[in-house]
């Protein structure tokens, strides 16, 4: 193992890692992986997939319409394209249909003479679509990788999620848990060729396919198990050449020029834009994009997402500002701990809805539930983010009685139900969180290490790169600076924040985005003239990132928060 920058050694050190865990946590290797094969349904679904192949039955691909299940269904239809079958794709409309499998749709399938129906990220709580499929002669097989929760399973013909009740006595249980539904969807296909290949057939490597294992497992915020942390990494690797047209649509040429794609680039770039169409109205031009079969149509579909994702931009920051001020009135007028943040209004876009809460837990640091009118008179909708460690699914659960719908994962879920029962859920859930301890239950500002301004260097940017992907369970590194001198900065968009600061004679260029107006932070304005008032020093917390402009590259850093020693 070559010598790794001292950073990053004391980062190996701090999380207790010895030589063998740095390399196992640094491996690439996919032979190390845990067996897809084991999990259950899998070799019963792929017999059936290979039967409707040889009887020429038509196959349907149902995804749900955010990046995770907009990416499965892309893998599955450039799988079964390797393969030379055509089949079809269907997303529902978060607005008609809404989120999971539906009786309509059961019905569509079979008026499109469907026979084998398979879910991707979807499926494990429509216990009623599974019965009905079954009774309309439909072969429903699910799959998908959220959490089994319905009293039984679905009666489906085959239901792979490595969540469900029964695979816990599976021994990679724990790593597999941890798998997007695009990663399931991928088991599959490695199945179904695996199974072809026995009987003779010569069928292409299915490599090419981690690019869309990738981009869903990041955006969907998938915990980085060792399991996941190789297969993004090979993902990201390949996105770097890619060689599908809707896929390379999302890099500019110097991005691809680079030494590595960074998972940032896809959490905060490429997931956006994919999520952008499925927010607002149907999501079918996401899916059209990450199937297009030439660039200009590829540019087309990206020029449209672009667009969408400009309007999404413009109403979420309405709604938030919305809710942001909501919640700081009510917490002007209570005196009691903020436990949870629960906002409310009929207006509020149910698209964005996600977003905004996620934006709450950032703001003030503890779950965030954001809810607003359903199409169904009486009826209001949730989308619910956790904050540190709490599992915000449980917390749901044990308040299931409220709800007409729920679903989800630790992290993050949606419910629905009457508007009645507002008053009680909040009271509900603020009882269930007094006795959280904070630190599990609250977002906790936290750096990894302080370092020296002179570390940072080409070498490190290097090395962090080794790390990647980051995400949930393997966040990017974050530092401090003490010492520090602020000596000018630049407003950008109002909103932004370029810093010019120096520690010694060492001097540091830095960048916060939407730093103005962030709850609790002191304005760059009334730093500067503090520091130079008083004479004190500041500590900068930060991560590392690399500034490319007109083919020139420089270190800069990602300013999270300025304080005065």
């Amino acid at each position: 193992m070559q010598q790794l920058h001292p950073i990053i050694q004391r980062l190996f050190e701090k999380k207790g890692f010895d030589r063998q865990k740095i390399e196992d946590f640094l491996s690439w290797d996919l032979k190390t992986i845990p067996d897809m094969s084991s999990l259950k349904d899998l070799k019963k679904a792929s017999k059936r997939i290979i039967e409707a192949i040889d009887r020429e039955e038509k196959i349907g691909i149902y995804g749900d319409y955010d990046v995770d299940g907009t990416t499965s269904c892309a893998l599955l239809f450039h799988f079964f394209k390797m393969l030379g079958v055509d089949v079809s794709t269907v997303q529902p409309s978060r607005f008609v249909e809404g989120y999971g499998l539906h009786l309509s749709s059961i019905d569509e399938a079979v008026q499109n003479k469907i026979r084998v129906l398979i879910t991707v990220d979807c499926g494990i709580s429509n216990n009623e679509a599974a019965d009905y499929a079954k009774e309309k002669g439909l072969d429903l097989i699910i799959t998908d990788h959220h959490k089994d929760a319905r009293e039984t399973m679905p009666d489906a013909f085959a239901v792979i999620n490595p969540n469900r009740r029964d695979e816990i006595d599976n021994p990679d249980y724990e790593q597999l848990k941890t798998l997007a539904g695009v990663a399931v969807g991928f088991a599959l296909a490695v199945q179904v060729r695996t199974d072809l290949i026995a009987m003779g057939q010569k069928i292409p490597s299915l490599y090419p396919l981690l690019q869309f294992v990738a981009i869903g497992t990041i955006c969907d915020l998938a915990h980085l198990s060792p399991l996941n942390l190789k297969l993004v990494r090979h993902g990201l690797k390949l996105l770097k050449e890619t060689e599908y047209p809707g896929l390379r649509a999302f890099f500019t040429t110097e991005e691809l020029k680079a030494k590595t794609i960074p998972s940032e680039k896809l959490a905060f770039h490429i997931g956006p834009l994919i999520n952008s169409k499925g927010r607002l109205e149907h999501p079918e031009a996401s899916l059209a994009l990450l199937t297009a079969d030439n660039a200009d149509k590829a540019r087309e579909y990206y020029d449209l997402l672009v667009s969408c994702n400009q309007e999404r931009k413009f109403i979420q920051n309405e709604v938030f500002n919305e809710a942001r001020e909501q919640v700081k009135r009510e917490l002007q007028y209570n005196d009691k701990e903020h436990l949870i943040t629960i906002a409310y209004q009929p207006h509020w876009h149910e698209g964005v809805i996600g977003i905004v809460a996620s934006k709450l837990v950032e703001t003030f640091k503890v779950p965030a539930i954001v809810f607003t009118d359903s199409e169904h008179e009486g009826v209001i909708k949730a989308s619910c983010r956790s904050a540190g460690n709490l599992d915000i699914f449980n917390l749901l659960k044990a308040q299931e009685s409220l709800f007409i719908k729920f679903g989800g994962h630790k992290a993050a879920a949606g419910l629905s139900m009457p508007k009645e029962n507002l008053r009680a859920f909040i009271d509900n859930m603020n009882a269930s969180l007094k006795d959280v301890p904070a630190i599990v239950r609250t977002r906790m500002d936290f750096y990894d290490l302080d370092i020296d301004a002179t570390e940072i260097n080409p070498q490190l940017m290097r090395d962090l790169d080794m790390l990647e992907p980051f995400g949930m369970g393997n966040e990017k590194p974050k530092f401090r600076i003490k010492g520090v001198k602020l000596e000018s900065f630049d407003l950008m968009k109002d909103v932004h924040v370029r810093w010019n600061l120096v520690k010694e004679k060492t001097k540091l260029k830095g960048i916060s985005f939407n730093y103005i107006g962030k709850h609790e932070t002191t304005a760059p304005a009334e730093i500067y003239s503090t520091q130079n008032l008083k004479q004190e020093d500041l500590s900068v917390y930060f991560t590392l990132g690399m500034n490319r402009f007109n083919g020139n590259e420089s270190i800069q850093l990602m300013v999270d928060k300025v304080e005065f020693d």
